[in-house]
């Protein structure tokens, strides 16, 4: 094996900052890193279970862990007998600390980082798709969510650092930027002159005319500002796909959730958005089960899937993550939450069903990331005969198996 293996749970930021950390580490062969996810106390149980296989698959490797769950639960971690070191979010990115040495804990207080981008990480996609971070932390504190306390307060990246690191990946020969981070939406109110994503996402745009595509990871829709929904309507390079972080659909579990929008401006922005700009696929995130939640508010929550036409589901069943007001909250019987999070998974998927199947006979353009396999505009899968990857094709949709659209060069 040439240079350390690379476990990542969690979300797409995790996997940019794993790859930022390849690079650190590239020439430690006997090295394990798993970059852990606290997001749920689901997540930490399949943390730790990961770290025991990754041991006993490799006994004499050396196991680091980082992440959320490290930087919030260190002792947990470094209590495990495989485990030979514990690295917080801010220590994971000094190429030291994977040097073999004494077992150790280096967490620092991720409160008291000021840092605005000491990495600026990049993950890729078959060199065609990078992630570029350009946000970390948040500054809510939503009743569910324990990731503030991992990753800190929110801190921006300066759109100068943003344009030019993206430019060289441009000039190697990606196609496609997505901008990630913890809460992207609220980028860069602690940067001079206070800038909004809208205006980050003008500059690219501007400052990087041969970028063909140009994506933004999952959103808090509320703040979502009114520059950046002008280009999310009216730029044909950024592409027409959207994952709003919605959680809900029912306006009491909003509140206790302690989201700062309601149900009905969820469905206006989205109707606002399809009615300027009708191709625009929509993405969300829902959590099935939160506690409190009745027969009725999960009703609520199941409609707002077709009242949104979200055809990215992604369901999360509600788990109560120690540390969190939600998990003090009156519980949902865990059977029902199974059934709750399983009528959520069908309806989403059902319209993601009816969704591709429109496409069929109709024209679409794919970046094709690997093998004959690409993604549209829309983020619709596609696969296609004959296509070299990292190109950008005109495709005819002729026909839909397995979820996955196939066609040929229009």
């Amino acid at each position: 094996m040439i240079g350390p293996e690379l476990i990542t749970m969690g979300c797409r930021l995790n996997a940019a900052e794993s790859e930022a950390m390849r690079l650190l580490a590239a020439d430690q062969d006997d090295l394990v890193i798993v970059n852990s996810c606290a997001v749920t106390g689901e997540a930490v149980r399949q943390t730790r279970q990961a770290i025991r296989k990754a041991k006993r698959l490799r006994p004499d490797a050396r196991v680091i862990v980082t992440g959320c769950a490290a930087q919030i639960e260190p002792g947990t971690f470094a209590a495990m007998p495989e485990v030979s070191r514990v690295l917080g979010n801010r220590e994971k990115f000094m190429a030291q600390n994977f040097l073999a040495g004494e077992e150790d804990v280096r967490v620092a207080d991720i409160m008291a980082v000021q840092e605005k981008a000491p990495h600026l990480v990049t993950g890729f996609a078959e060199h065609t798709r990078a992630f570029v971070e350009v946000q970390n932390g948040c500054d809510h504190r939503c009743t569910f969510c324990i990731i503030p306390y991992g990753r800190g307060n929110s801190r921006s990246v300066p759109a100068g650092q943003i344009v030019e690191k993206i430019k060289r990946l441009v000039g190697d020969g990606y196609r496609e930027i997505v901008l990630t981070g913890v809460d992207v939406t609220s980028y860069g109110p602690d940067l001079p002159g206070s800038p909004t994503l809208g205006q980050l996402v003008e500059r690219i745009l501007r400052h990087v005319p041969d970028l063909p595509r140009l994506r933004l990871s999952s959103l808090d829709s509320v703040e979502i500002d009114a520059r950046l929904e002008e280009i999310i309507t009216g730029e044909p390079r950024f592409m027409p796909h959207l994952h709003m972080s919605f959680q809900a659909g029912d306006d009491m579990i909003l509140k206790r959730m302690k989201r700062r929008h309601c149900r009905q401006q969820s469905v206006d922005l989205v109707a606002r958005l399809k009615q300027k700009r009708p191709e625009i696929a929509i993405g969300a995130d829902l959590i099935a089960g939160f506690p409190t939640e009745t027969d009725e508010m999960a009703e609520n929550s199941l409609r707002l899937i077709d009242d949104c036409d979200v055809v990215f589901g992604h369901i999360f069943p509600y788990s109560p993550r120690r540390g969190t007001p939600a998990a003090l909250m009156p519980q949902v019987d865990h059977s029902a939450i199974k059934e709750r999070a399983r009528r959520l998974r069908e309806a989403s998927a059902s319209r993601r069903k009816n969704w591709l199947r429109t496409m069929v006979g109709t024209r679409q353009t794919m970046l094709v990331e690997r093998g004959n396999f690409g993604h549209s505009e829309s983020f619709a899968p596609i696969r296609i005969m004959g296509a070299a990857v990292g190109e950008i094709r005109d495709v005819t949709i002729t026909g839909l198996e397995n979820d996955i659209l196939t066609g040929e060069e229009a």
